[in-house]
């Protein structure tokens, strides 16, 4: 499919300098390719968009490995190749699931690409649940963190078991100091778009003081002077995210938290709240700084300072994505300073609202319903039941997203407890399932 068809489909009407080149260079070279790029720049489209062209649609064989460091990006990644409406199927493969599931998945769906996490694959691999005798495309999204992660041996074990690669693809938002010999890198085209700062002038930084070594009563008048605008606010340990967000809670915000020590369906839900507008604050980890869907987040707190350059870059890397504009504050306790590696000079920012402050809530909560694509339950499905059993208005109902065991709707905040009362016994395409709000 000509690549300008998939960017009708996406309803893209141009590409970036980085984009471009990268196309060009992966449609008219043989080349392996390293592609340097600040996040949110859209590397994922530029190496998906040639690669579409360059498989073999009608060879029912896994003919392309994406490794990723986490099954969050390995699911955004995912979710964009299915939007670009190729003839190509593509499947997940990650941890946190039955390695059984996936192979009967395998099996069924006989994909052309997978977006898998090292270890995972390494499995499938080693059970010989698929063929790596047609795979020719490697490509290692963020190798930077994969090797940060201690994915170093597992991703080793990976390549070693795919002997027909013929070209390598290698992605990251931070300069590569090292490129492992394992990877196995012929004659290379280097694409780097990265800038000496990173940042880009539509971001602006602050600083905000806070006249406690405990911070969190500033974050939360810090907050409620943002209104309803989106925020991140980063941390570096899980207790502490755990710590915050309780606190925020209870003061009566809208938030949720995200860290690797929740399972799936705690993250997922967490993420679906933020993504769809039925919370306006997530409190996470440097796990929410790669690889998540999240497309317009206007300000960026660093509550706990970014451990190094990289972090740094990566966090704020969450605003202002493709060529919208948003904020970044570092939030100071009195003994705290702004880290060298920051070359940008914030701003001081004055929190103009008074303690009292209410906390904005969105405009919408999120539902979780216990059935998917599994059971044959469409976006229209969803649409259609909620409408006429649970007597919502279309305009009364958010983002759908329709996962293999069970999909998650935004819808109005002042709603959900008759909609609850109005589904509780009733049936989705005959059906009886759970429906609940994600709180």
């Amino acid at each position: 499919m000509e690549i300008e068809n998939l960017l009708q489909k996406l309803h893209i009407d141009s590409l970036n300098e980085m984009q471009s080149q990268t196309i060009e260079t992966l449609s008219k070279s043989d080349k392996d390719v390293v592609v340097l790029s600040a996040t949110g720049s859209g590397k994922t489209l530029a190496y998906l968009l040639p690669l579409v062209n360059l498989l073999n649609p009608s060879l029912d064989e896994i003919q392309t490995v994406v490794l990723v460091p986490g099954r969050e990006l390995a699911l955004q990644t995912y979710d964009v190749f299915r939007t670009m409406g190729s003839s190509l199927k593509a499947i997940c493969l990650y941890g946190g699931r039955a390695t059984m599931d996936e192979h009967r998945e395998l099996r069924k769906i006989k994909p052309h690409i997978v977006f898998a996490t090292p270890g995972r694959i390494n499995d499938h691999i080693d059970k010989g649940n698929f063929s790596v005798y047609n795979v020719k495309y490697l490509v290692i999204d963020e190798f930077d963190k994969c090797l940060k992660m201690g994915f170093r041996d597992e991703m080793c074990d990976v390549i070693g078991k795919l002997p027909n690669i013929e070209r390598r693809i290698l992605l990251s938002a931070t300069d590569a100091n090292e490129i492992p010999s394992f990877v196995n890198m012929g004659k290379t085209a280097r694409l780097d778009f990265l800038s000496d700062t990173q940042i880009p002038d539509r971001i602006i930084i602050y600083k905000v003081y806070s006249p406690d070594k405990d911070k969190l009563e500033t974050l939360a008048r810090l907050l409620c002077d943002f209104g309803d605008s989106s925020t991140i606010v980063f941390l570096n340990f899980r207790d502490s995210v755990d710590r915050v967000t309780d606190f925020l809670y209870e003061k009566g915000f809208s938030v949720s938290g995200f860290h690797g020590g929740k399972d799936q369906k705690e993250r997922e839900d967490a993420l679906y709240k933020f993504r769809n507008g039925s919370a306006n604050v997530l409190v996470g980890t440097d796990l929410a700084s790669r690889g998540l869907d999240i497309p317009e987040v206007d300000n960026i707190i660093h509550y706990h300072l970014p451990i190094g350059n990289d972090e740094y870059i990566h966090r704020v890397g969450r605003t202002a994505r493709w060529q919208s504009t948003g904020r970044a504050f570092f939030l100071l306790s009195p003994d705290e300073t702004i880290p060298e590696y920051v070359k940008e000079k914030p701003e001081e920012y004055v929190i103009s609202n008074p303690v009292s402050t209410t906390p904005p809530q969105p405009r919408m909560v999120t539902l979780y319903i216990g059935k998917g694509k599994k059971n044959k339950l469409s976006k229209g499905d969803i649409l259609g039941f909620l409408c006429k059993k649970g007597g919502l208005a279309a305009n009364e109902i958010g983002r759908i997203d329709v996962k293999e065991r069970c999909s998650y709707v935004a819808i109005a905040r002042n709603r959900w407890q008759e909609v609850l009362n109005r589904t509780a016994n009733e049936k989705i395409k005959g059906i009886k399932t759970i429906i609940e709000r994600i709180r």
